[in-house]
């Protein structure tokens, strides 16, 4: 707790930025694929419940932010609520002329596209993000050659040597030291294949990482895969690289790439049981790496925000009924079907849908209040 006091003039403004800023985003998404659609948006909320300020511009959206930061809504022509739940019932209600440009009565592809384009936008913005930092301040690498082999260790009791160069695990290209971490991070009592080049010569090494539980530079317990080996600057020549424009793009995409695998790594981790379930945090959480971010400077903060950004992008991609996904995946079910679902069970879905974000949502906090005074 004492590590959110110490950072709490830093935390709660840069929280609150980066929240907006990524809800914004997100909303726009599907602002402006719903408007190109020919749908009409009677509103567009940053956060929820009472307005604190807000404008109608001249198509009669009212764009407005609200006291309630955790979260957003586009509120589209013959919405029932919020969230865009159907009511069929009330679009019969709408004058024919007028079904059109609301989102029900909108073509199925035209409702997928703009229901799509909240997540899309997230991952955009992380890309672009990356894609900055890549291009102004480079990158640190290392090449995967090995300077030191813990005693105990996976590597030593498989054999890995000083000097030995790591080109693939598993059959995945290893270009940098980082790509050694971030794979193996992953895999704890996993088995992997690691394949060194020593002396001009390829050799497969079988070992099975070890799950370890650290503190990471900003005092928060992280637990991962561990092989026990690493680099210095006499062998893993550790530089900075830099991007021009295009290359910067493509890097930026490639680590948003991995932070969606690393998500999914986790998850199935998560549920075999090789990984612990405490480090899903909540708001308090974000806030307090918000604040340390912000310490460590602006570059810190855009790195977390890209980071943010596609965590929020791939929660609203889930298949669960109220969020992004959940709404695409009634739609794939009307293409297949030729008629959306009926309104009984996607209200029953919705409900379910609701409970379960709910339930994660009150994860979260116990795990965050659990950190904060654990």
């Amino acid at each position: 707790m004492s590590l959110l006091l110490e950072n709490l003039q830093y935390a709660i403004p840069t929280f609150l930025f980066l929240l907006t800023l990524l809800v914004f985003v997100h909303e726009l998404g599907h602002y402006l694929v719903g408007r190109w659609s020919g749908i009409r948006i009677l509103a567009f909320s940053v956060g929820f419940g009472p307005e604190l300020f807000g404008w109608t511009d001249r198509r009669g959206t009212r764009w407005k932010f609200c006291a309630i930061p955790l979260g957003g809504y586009v509120k589209f022509f013959g919405d029932d609520d919020a969230a865009s739940t159907p009511d069929y019932r009330r679009l019969e209600s709408i004058a024919p002329e007028d079904r059109a440009r609301t989102f029900l009565g909108a073509k199925l592809w035209k409702r997928a596209a703009t229901v799509a384009a909240g997540p899309i936008a997230n991952f955009v913005l992380a890309i672009a993000i990356f894609a900055v930092l890549f291009s102004v301040y480079g990158r640190a690498v290392a090449d995967p050659v090995v300077a030191l082999v813990a005693p105990g260790s996976a590597a030593e009791e498989a054999g890995v040597k000083l000097g030995d160069r790591l080109v693939a695990i598993d059959g995945t290209p290893i270009v940098t030291f980082d790509d050694v971490r971030r794979y193996v991070s992953v895999r704890p009592e996993l088995p992997i294949t690691v394949r060194v080049e020593r002396d001009g010569s390829p050799i497969d090494l079988r070992m099975v990482p070890q799950r370890t539980e650290s503190v990471d530079p900003l005092g928060n317990k992280v637990e991962e895969g561990k092989i026990g080996i690493g680099t210095n600057q006499e062998v893993g020549n550790f530089r900075i690289e830099t991007y021009g424009p295009l290359e910067a793009v493509g890097q930026g995409a490639l680590q948003s790439w991995r932070i969606v695998t690393g998500t999914f790594d986790y998850l199935s981790n998560l549920v075999v049981g090789r990984m612990k379930a405490d480090q899903v945090g909540g708001p308090i959480r974000i806030a307090q790496m918000s604040g340390q971010m912000a310490k460590l400077g602006i570059a810190e903060v855009l790195n977390f925000a890209a980071v943010l950004s596609v965590s929020i992008g791939l929660l609203n991609l889930m298949p669960v009924p109220v969020l992004d996904g959940g709404h695409l995946m009634f739609y794939a079910v009307e293409a297949l079907r030729g008629k959306p679902v009926g309104p009984a069970a996607q209200d029953i879905a919705f409900r379910i849908g609701f409970a379960m974000v709910l339930m994660l949502t009150v994860f979260a906090a116990w795990n965050d209040i659990n950190w904060l005074f654990g």
